[in-house]
């Protein structure tokens, strides 16, 4: 998913690896860097990580590292955002999103925050059009204790206060999002890309989903089938999968909410406001490798961003100056890329993944549930690899592939001096 921000969903992009369910060694933060008030108590030195994953009769994918020094348990459900909602639930994924540990299994959500609260859990949960998530992140001891706390969200008994919370949260969101011009253009693009009608190509944030559909989405897409529990610095796979199979609802595996098919079209979208700058995009279809499309978005520079799917850049100017931006965006991205642009891209591209790796335990969780999403494996030893694999060649393939699909323009804010579709796409012929 594209985040509030387009620059932020490259980011994002960035953090798919791939690999097989065991690791090489990697280094993972300490306590003073993940804390960094936090004064040292001991002498402890960064030890080597090993992941171990299983798949579960239900279809709960569970992954763990035993190296950092906290611990992230973070569950994810792929199929729990925007573009898996039918006609009728519109909006009831962002409003799922405030139903994380809420009243469920018979707890109450006082019951549920005050136990995560006991052990100092920070807590998290967010969404998007490509899936949701929710966690907590804890002193290592006290995290497998709670974990089973978030299988609530399988179960939730959707009290009528939480509901009503929720709706209000969600439609305070979804104003704060059409007041912010990167989130506009970011729905923008997406529009533009799979067309405006399509459940991604549609807003992810719409208020006003009824409780009926905000059941019947939850229902059907937070199940655990497909779903993956993330969890860093656990010293005992076998024993937190031993918990996990005693405390989370394990039913049999069911059906798997249908796929959404992402077909690229390109056109364009807009969303004219009376006054303000002018901010744009120009975006054409992505490759399907997640580090050959991240390589490919560092050669295009600072002004890039890319998800799956699609890969263009952005930027913004006065009204009056909107036709010169379009100029420089498009010459950015028309320019094939030489072999020294790609060798630093690569640098680059590599740093960032790897980075993903070593930023923190729920960076870690997030891309540990990357990578399972992408390959049903996690190797971080493997990720140095597959950017190492990537060849100029493959990156100017990719290029002049990328050039060969449709232009979508996305233009958000004073778009009066913003050229039509037609007359953009002719400098790309």
């Amino acid at each position: 998913m594209l985040s509030t921000t387009l620059t932020k969903a490259a980011r994002a992009t960035s953090r798919t690896i791939t690999g097989a369910a065991s690791s090489r060694g990697f280094s993972v933060l300490t306590a003073t860097e993940e804390f960094p008030d936090l004064p040292a108590t001991s002498t402890a030195t960064k030890k080597a990580s090993s992941s171990s994953v299983t798949a579960l009769p239900s279809g709960l994918t569970i992954v763990t590292e035993d190296a950092s020094l906290v611990s992230t348990v973070s569950l994810t459900f792929p199929n729990a955002g925007s573009s898996n909602e039918h006609p009728s639930e519109a909006g009831a994924a962002i409003a799922n999103r405030y139903l994380s540990f809420k009243s469920g299994s018979g707890l109450s959500s006082a019951m549920i925050i005050r136990n995560l609260e006991d052990v100092g859990a920070s807590l998290f949960s967010f969404s998007g059009r490509r899936g949701a998530s929710l966690g907590y992140t804890a002193a290592k001891e006290n995290a497998a204790f709670v974990a089973s706390l978030l299988a609530t969200t399988t179960e939730s008994s959707f009290e009528k206060w939480d509901v009503q919370e929720a709706q209000d949260l969600a439609a305070a969101e979804s104003v704060e999002a059409a007041a912010d011009p990167q989130a506009a253009l970011s729905d923008q693009i997406y529009a533009a890309a799979f067309g405006a009608q399509s459940t991604m190509g549609r807003s992810y944030y719409t208020s006003g989903a009824s409780r009926a559909s905000i059941m019947s989405f939850r229902d059907r897409a937070y199940t655990l089938n497909g779903a993956v529990l993330a969890a860093t610095g656990v010293d005992d796979h076998q024993a937190f999968v031993r918990m996990v199979e005693d405390e989370f609802p394990m039913p049999g595996p069911g059906n798997l909410p249908e796929a959404v098919i992402l077909e690229y079209m390109g056109g364009e979208a807009r969303a004219p406001t009376s006054a303000g700058d002018t901010h744009v995009a120009l975006a054409f279809e992505g490759p399907s490798s997640a580090p050959l499309m991240n390589v490919l978005k560092h050669c295009l520079g600072a002004s890039a961003f890319a998800s799956k799917g699609i890969i263009g850049v952005c930027g913004g100017s006065t009204p009056s100056d909107a036709s010169g931006t379009l100029d420089v965006l498009s010459k950015t991205i028309v320019t094939a890329p030489s072999a020294d642009a790609v060798a630093a891209a690569k640098a680059s591209a590599k740093g960032e993944a790897l980075k993903a790796l070593d930023s923190g335990s729920q960076s870690l969780a997030g891309a540990m549930t990357a990578s399972i999403l992408d390959s049903r494996g996690f190797s971080a030893g493997a990720l140095a690899e597959l950017y190492d694999a990537v060849t100029a060649d493959d990156v100017c393939k990719a290029h002049a592939a990328m050039l060969k699909s449709k232009l979508s323009l996305a233009a958000v804010g004073d778009i009066t001096g913003v050229p039509y579709h037609a007359t953009i796409e002719a400098r790309f012929a």
